[in-house]
């Protein structure tokens, strides 16, 4: 009950003040990731449980969630969230390298000090808050995370490795060599 009075309360807040956003929904409308930023949205407020259109959810999570501002400054691209980003920026701790290409549907839970640095992320990549994916060495060294994938909190991986789909990686695991589709993998180093 008291849940469902704040978020109430947040949505009209960021009624108010949604002219400050006319930047950004201006940039959600000429993009060409619009489909990608929809499809976070989906995951977004199916995790929220907020059920409203995706233009009131996209006014709603920019207002509220610097995290998401930050996968929307990715999405849309290294240009213009140069030149809007300064006006409502995103979580300085949540870092998305603007080399790394993520399909849709990214959920997060407090993406608090995380790290993206893949080449590329699948569909409905989902983490928690201290996840590090990089590279070892080079930047071309950096891992390729496949569909339907879940990190826990925690999680490293390093290296050209491959992660496929349906694959979840415990907590706390650093991973280090490649995992097949279809497994669960845990520990230091991970073990399917």
């Amino acid at each position: 009950y008291l849940r469902k009075k704040r978020d109430l309360a947040l949505f009209i807040v960021s009624l108010l003040f949604c002219w400050i956003y006319i930047p950004h929904i201006a940039m959600y409308l000429i993009s060409n990731n619009k489909p990608l930023i929809r499809q976070d949205l989906v995951q977004l407020s199916n995790k929220i449980n907020i059920r409203i259109n995706n233009f009131l959810i996209l006014l709603y999570l920019l207002h509220n969630d610097p995290y998401f501002r930050t996968v929307f400054y990715h999405r849309i691209g290294a240009i213009p969230a140069f030149f809007i980003s300064w006006w409502r920026p995103g979580c300085r701790y949540f870092t998305i390298s603007k080399t790394t290409i993520i399909d849709g549907g990214i959920l997060y839970s407090h993406p608090f000090s995380t790290i993206i640095n893949a080449v590329s992320i699948g569909k409905n990549f989902s983490f928690r808050h201290l996840t590090t994916l990089g590279n070892k060495g080079s930047n071309a060294n950096r891992p390729t995370i496949g569909d339907n994938v879940t990190l826990g909190a925690s999680v490293t991986i390093i290296g050209k490795i491959r992660i496929g789909n349906n694959v979840v990686i415990g907590a706390g695991s650093v991973v280090t060599k490649s995992i097949q589709d279809n497994c669960v993998s845990v520990g230091n180093p991970a073990r399917v």
